[in-house]
């Protein structure tokens, strides 16, 4: 009986031993499956990183050009020849520690253009431009061409030394070849002067007068609301785009006041609250030009100091076989010429916008005659500007074809006045919303230019 109750119990205890290590085996067997399956190429591991602590802005850095990048497309229109230049060196490990032993040369040859001269040289451009104003060709002098066409092209490429390895900031080759000639001229008889200019034509849409046009005229990447030419207000409307530069005010004042901003952040910020409170009390006494109803033109920066020419002074514009009247209206940067309003551009071309340039072609005339702006400034008399520019053109020796008519397109106020209607809180160049932000390109988009046939 002890016999077949000891080997009932080795038998359990067998049973049971063999029942444990199955166990083992196939639990160990399930978590090689699953260890194997979690490695497998197609479910990766994915491992969390806490987030670190946020650190302070850095100081800005010049940017690295990252990416797949086709350097023939880096510049705009510039022909780009690349080469590598090996040369015998030492020990992998040295030249990694040298920064010479690894260099790209960046080097641009620029033709700087020579100005025409002569009516011959314009009209091979603008070959209706003798036919138009017949007394132009006695203005022309063998000193007729200005100093000033010089310092534009220094200016440019004095602007591309500094900017070489910027490539958001450099000049394309469409902008940066925008100017025929620079002339002073002066008619014989009358002793009338003239500075023309030859270029080809941006667009302006900068501008406000919330007395004439309460809502705004619109607003674009590049918008401002101010132009050169102003005048003190006429009516208690708001200006439309003051409540935007209060908000963004109220924004750089608040981000200052937090004790974590950076040092270099404080300084961007402070010269962004001086910007933003000087366009917050321009924008309460003044009136400006309207870019999109009012015709003027833009000269470049420095054009007045060396020629004459400025805010005010009566203009023509020539194009085709037309002859538009307009004011200088604005100043634009001292490397750019060749720049109208919206309302000539419009007229001009009806595909032009502020983003389509009407005119690529250097074709455009601009003939501005200094010293006649007339005090005190104030909103645009068209029909005053008729007159007076028609007494000018007789000035230099007549038109063959009559000064074109500006219409006012801007539709009364109705009564009572409404008030202005609320305008997108996107900051207008000029005062970015992140004060101290890189500059961008600010280039209209070509189209084809229009024909200079009579329409």
């Amino acid at each position: 009986m002890r016999k077949i109750r000891l080997r009932t119990l080795r038998f359990f205890a067998l049973l049971l031993l063999a029942a444990m290590l199955t166990a083992i085996v196939l639990r160990w067997i399930s978590l090689e499956q699953w260890h194997r399956t979690q490695l497998s190429p197609e479910t990766p591991v994915e491992i969390e990183i806490p987030e670190k602590t946020p650190t302070p802005a850095p100081s800005p850095r010049i940017p690295v050009i990252t990416g797949k990048l086709d350097t023939a497309r880096l510049y705009g229109g510039i022909t780009v020849h690349a080469a590598v230049e090996p040369t015998p060196g030492g020990a992998a490990s040295d030249e990694r520690a040298d920064p010479q032993s690894y260099v790209l040369e960046l080097k641009l040859h620029a033709r700087v253009p020579t100005p025409n001269a002569t009516i011959e040289d314009l009209a091979k451009v603008s070959p209706d431009l003798p036919r138009l104003l017949p007394g132009l060709a006695a203005m022309f002098s063998p000193e007729s061409v200005s100093p000033f066409f010089k310092e534009l092209y220094d200016t440019k490429l004095r602007n591309l030394k500094e900017n070489l390895v910027r490539l958001d900031q450099l000049l394309s080759r469409h902008n940066f070849y925008d100017c025929q000639t620079v002339l002073n001229l002066r008619h014989p008889e009358s002793k009338r002067r003239a500075v023309l200019l030859q270029a080809d034509m941006d667009v302006d849409a900068d501008g406000s007068d919330s007395d004439r046009l309460p809502a705004g005229s619109g607003q674009t990447a590049n918008f401002k609301p101010v132009t050169s030419y102003r005048w003190p207000k006429k009516s208690q409307i708001p200006n439309s785009y003051l409540g935007p530069a209060e908000e963004r005010l109220k924004r750089y004042e608040s981000e200052l006041a937090v004790k974590t901003t950076a040092p270099e952040r404080k300084k961007e910020l402070k010269a962004g609250i001086a910007a933003a409170r000087d366009e917050i009390e321009t924008l309460k006494k003044y009136s400006f030009l309207i870019g999109a109803t009012d015709p003027y033109i833009v000269l470049p920066l420095g054009l007045g100091k060396a020629d004459g020419g400025k805010i005010g002074d009566y203009v023509l514009v020539i194009f085709g076989d037309r002859i538009f009247p307009a004011i200088v209206g604005d100043i634009g940067p001292s490397d750019k010429a060749g720049e109208a309003s919206l309302r000539i551009a419009k007229e001009i071309n009806a595909a032009a916008t502020a983003y389509n340039r009407p005119v690529s072609d250097l074709k455009v005339t601009y003939l501005v005659f200094p010293g006649t702006a007339e005090t005190p400034f104030g909103p645009p008399d068209l029909e005053k500007l008729q007159a007076r520019s028609e007494a000018l053109v007789k000035e230099i020796g007549g038109a063959t074809v009559p000064v074109h008519h500006w219409e006012n397109i801007i539709p009364p106020l109705p009564s009572p006045t409404p008030t202005p209607s609320p305008t997108p809180s996107a900051s207008p160049a000029g005062s970015p919303a992140a004060p101290g932000a890189s500059p961008t390109s600010t280039f209209a988009f070509p189209i084809a230019s229009p024909s200079a046939s009579p329409r």
